[in-house]
């Protein structure tokens, strides 16, 4: 069956390989003067038999998004606790600007690895610190109202997941990547229109337009989490190495890092 997921469009599936020239039991028939030899069944390697690759498996996943988080967290928190808020403030461009980077190179060439997934993290995690902090001090509490918020949308739509209320198919997967592309799409027009009308398309002013706006943009991000389960799910299904389970983790990552910076930005705007 096809991937749904594009990470995984054009890799065979699991256990799958190439057939031509080999035996039933997966041994390779050798011929002499063009007559096939008899295969020996009691000859074949036995397919119980102990080998020496490792699989990715459940927890690896959760191991890896887990530490991949704590350093993202321990990062936040120290901006925010131990550097003083203009020199936090001045970091968040360069480590957004960096993460940014580094986070197209994993994506585009499906990094996996441990330094790059956790550097993304570290990165992120100072621009969130700083705007978190920010956020906190204009309107006190929200940075913990957005925290509840994130876990309970990620909480949910890992449930509505596991129980199949909502299938990772072919054609979900297209709308989403649609949206995500609109959404991009329009955030650029909006930033490109705010330099020439004030507040550009009204889609970040804090408006009815902005409300709206976030909250399709919660919706999608929401979403985006589904394929990440199901990039999981597929790649365990698929066999392959542990150290994909820190790809798995750096979609994780984006996905949380996106909602929770969206939230947050939507309970501003209800706050004003």
């Amino acid at each position: 069956m096809p991937s749904s997921n594009p990470a995984f469009r054009g890799l065979p599936a699991a256990g799958n390989g190439p057939s031509a020239g080999w035996g039933p039991s997966g041994a390779p028939q050798q011929t002499y003067g063009g007559a096939p030899t008899q295969h020996d069944p009691y000859a074949a390697p036995s397919p119980y038999a102990a080998t020496d690759r490792a699989y990715m498996t459940m927890d690896d996943v959760v191991t890896k998004t887990g530490l991949s988080f704590l350093v993202t967290v321990l990062s936040a928190a120290v901006t925010w606790a131990v550097l003083p808020d203009d020199l936090a403030l001045g970091l968040t461009l360069p480590a957004v600007l960096v993460a940014l980077v580094l986070g197209l190179v994993i994506a585009f060439k499906q990094v996996a690895n441990p330094v790059a997934t956790l550097t993304y993290g570290a990165l992120y995690g100072v621009a969130l610190g700083a705007i978190s902090e920010m956020f906190n001090d204009q309107y006190s509490g929200i940075v913990a109202q957005a925290l509840i918020g994130t876990f309970g949308v990620f909480a949910g739509m890992l449930v509505v997941y596991k129980t199949g209320a909502i299938r990772v198919t072919p054609k979900l997967t297209r709308w989403i990547v649609g949206a995500l592309f609109g959404v991009l799409a329009l955030v650029i027009v909006n930033l490109v229109a705010s330099f020439f009308i004030p507040g550009g398309l009204g889609l970040r002013d804090g408006g009815p337009l902005a409300i709206i706006f976030s909250i399709v943009v919660i919706g999608v991000a929401a979403f985006t989490l589904l394929l990440d389960f199901d990039m999981a799910d597929e790649a365990i299904r698929r066999g392959v190495e542990p150290k994909f389970a820190w790809y798995i983790a750096f979609g994780l990552l984006v996905t949380v890092i996106w909602l929770y910076i969206e939230i947050l930005r939507l309970l501003s705007y209800f706050r004003e």
